[in-house]
């Protein structure tokens, strides 16, 4: 009897002991459903690299300690640009630090032309004027040329074409007065100097008078002997004025501004820039 008693007694402790031990293990994991006070550190895991980074106050991977290790590409511009990695069309593409990428050509751009320099031969003619030049004065504004038998055009053995061999065989002549008339029907004087005509072009007849001045030692193409020089390069310098070209007087004389004019026009025709009124240059402004 005694011993049955021992046993009731030690098995209702023991299952005391066990609904205790129950009761704390339900305690815990209560506590740990519910959050406890210890704060935990947040993490926030980059798509690109997979690394780990503290959040900032701002939250989630963009917090103030976040940094990202690659190159970014953006497609747009300031603040709300959006990340993207692939070809830009129609945007901007810029890397985070700042260098522009693109392939834009450096081209020059006068901004005196009025209209796009485009080639006008069969198109817009420009119509020709008489100008009442004083053609019978020497004029002082420009630096004259002396007279050198060996003188050749600078860079004439260079323009390629059969309309320019008359550049590169050019070289002065001197010869006096009565020479020239027994050689030539066509002689006018202008501004101080007096020229010849030859098939198309004028060319100055250097000794047909001891005191002539040339401010331009070459030839100048004339459609016909009725157009003196004067009147053909009054008739360029007006064409290229009107296009942007030359920003000087119209006064006939091929001077320094009128040749860069035209050198810069003819560079522009894809012709070649010889800065001398020649046959190509005529016909693309639709004078020859």
């Amino acid at each position: 009897m005694r011993i049955l008693l021992v046993l009731t007694c030690c098995f209702g402790l023991a299952s005391f002991a066990g609904a205790a031990q129950q009761d704390d293990q339900n305690q815990n994991q209560g506590k740990k459903k519910g959050g406890g006070n210890a704060p935990a550190q947040e993490q926030a895991v980059t798509p690109q690299t997979g690394k780990k980074y503290k959040a900032g106050p701002g939250g989630g991977p963009h917090g103030q300690n976040f940094q990202q290790q690659s190159t970014v590409h953006y497609k747009g511009t300031g603040k709300n640009a959006k990340n993207w990695q692939g070809p830009v069309t129609g945007g901007t593409q810029t890397n985070v630090s700042g260098n522009a990428s693109g392939n834009a050509a450096t081209t020059k751009f006068n901004k005196g032309k009025f209209s796009s320099q485009t080639n006008v031969t069969g198109g817009a003619k420009f119509q020709k004027k008489h100008f009442n030049l004083q053609t019978n004065q020497v004029n002082t504004k420009y630096k004259t040329v002396n007279f050198n038998q060996s003188y050749k055009i600078a860079g004439a053995h260079n323009w390629k074409g059969s309309k320019y061999v008359v550049f590169q065989n050019y070289h002065p002549q001197w010869h006096d007065q009565w020479w020239w008339r027994s050689h030539h029907n066509h002689i006018v004087f202008i501004f101080g100097g007096w020229y010849f005509w030859d098939n198309y072009y004028w060319y100055p007849a250097w000794g047909y008078a001891p005191d002539s001045v040339y401010y331009y030692d070459g030839p100048i193409y004339a459609s016909n002997p009725e157009e003196d020089p004067g009147q053909v390069v009054a008739n360029v310098q007006s064409a290229l004025q009107e296009q942007g070209y030359y920003q000087g007087e119209v006064d006939g004389v091929l001077g320094p501004q009128t040749r860069a004019a035209l050198a810069e026009y003819q560079s522009a025709q894809g012709l070649e820039p010889t800065g001398a009124v020649d046959e190509p240059t005529l016909e693309t402004l639709g004078m020859a």
